[in-house]
């Protein structure tokens, strides 16, 4: 995984910068949990998370 070094305009910036990793993040297990399901013969769950 590589980490990029973005200059952020104060704490907005940060603060985009973190909701676009968390969307990655996101997208990216999500993605992973549809694999595992998959691998497992059972079929993903809606939207109905396994712990909160």
């Amino acid at each position: 995984m590589s980490q990029e070094v973005v200059p952020s305009s104060g704490p907005k910036g940060l603060l985009q910068q973190m909701e676009e990793l968390m969307a990655a993040l996101n997208a990216d297990l999500s993605q992973l949990d549809a694999d595992l399901q998959q691998s497992a013969g059972r079929p993903a769950p809606a939207d109905e998370p396994d712990c909160v």
